[in-house]
């Protein structure tokens, strides 16, 4: 997939806990590491919105674009 999540890396460098951010965001945990992992066909802009509101953040900060040259090596 072309979209790649860079969650993980965001709430390392905010050093929070993915517990805390789930609760905030009103989503169970193992949504949270789905999403995470990128097993997830779709976010709701609500939640990506609470997301980069916890995490003082944006969009783009979460998501990425690989193209499948990319993906390939």
């Amino acid at each position: 997939m072309p979209i790649v999540v860079q969650l993980d890396i965001m709430l390392a460098r905010r050093k929070v806990k993915s517990k805390d951010l789930a609760e905030h965001v009103g989503i169970t945990e193992a949504n949270l590491s789905l999403l995470k992992q990128g097993k997830v066909r779709g976010v709701r802009f609500e939640t990506l919105g609470k997301i980069c509101q916890f995490l003082n953040c944006q969009p783009g900060d979460l998501l990425a674009y690989q193209s499948d040259e990319e993906n390939r090596s």
